[in-house]
């Protein structure tokens, strides 16, 4: 992956890291943590800067998403179920994260990123469920801002420990799920209950 992610900043720089996660979001096989976090590894050596990589990041997490609400919402279900499994998208995926959005509809659509697989549905399901777009932006933007920062942030951090991320994510996923659920929920409940004290 990281001869990869070499060319791809060695020929289309920042723009590269953009095209790349709009295909990872919509729901290429990328392992996007770890793009992330490499790219946070080279900003760690001085071959990218970080402020450009944190804004190409959430390009790419933004354009991916927005494309992805686009798709469900013009050709809805259907289409996700036929397709889907070719992109590792499969029925029993679309219908726990149906289930999920129901219960913490813009929750879901705010952590989804951090969640394997999630992020990849949180887009299209909220479209199929008929969820306004000017909110789901603000929710899925603001997403991708904590999503980018976060493990770019890490990488250049972890500097040449880097690949620990790669490590940890595939053993300990389910904390790091759990955790940041725990942490949305809270912040989706305070956001909540100040707007509702604020309207009081």
């Amino acid at each position: 992956m990281e001869q990869h992610v070499d060319y791809l900043i060695e020929h289309f720089g920042y723009f590269g890291i953009i095209i790349v996660l709009i295909g990872g979001i919509v729901g290429l096989p990328i392992p996007d943590e770890v793009l992330l976090t490499y790219v946070g590894y080279n900003v760690f050596q001085g071959k990218l800067s970080y402020i450009p990589s944190l804004l190409s990041a959430f390009a790419g997490a933004a354009g991916g998403i927005s494309l992805s609400y686009f798709i469900g919402y013009k050709f809805g279900l259907p289409l996700l179920n036929k397709f889907g499994p070719k992109i590792h998208i499969t029925e029993d995926k679309i219908n726990r994260t149906r289930k999920l959005f129901k219960k913490v509809g813009p929750t879901l659509i705010l952590i989804g990123y951090f969640i394997p697989g999630v992020r990849h549905l949180a887009a299209y399901v909220a479209a199929i469920n008929s969820f306004p777009f000017k909110k789901f932006v603000v929710y899925a933007y603001a997403g991708a801002i904590l999503w980018s920062f976060a493990f770019i942030t890490l990488g250049r951090v972890l500097g040449e420990k880097w690949g620990l991320v790669e490590v940890y994510i595939s053993k300990y996923s389910i904390y790091f799920i759990m955790l940041f659920v725990v942490l949305a929920i809270a912040f989706y409940l305070y956001w909540r209950r100040r707007n509702q004290f604020r309207s009081g």
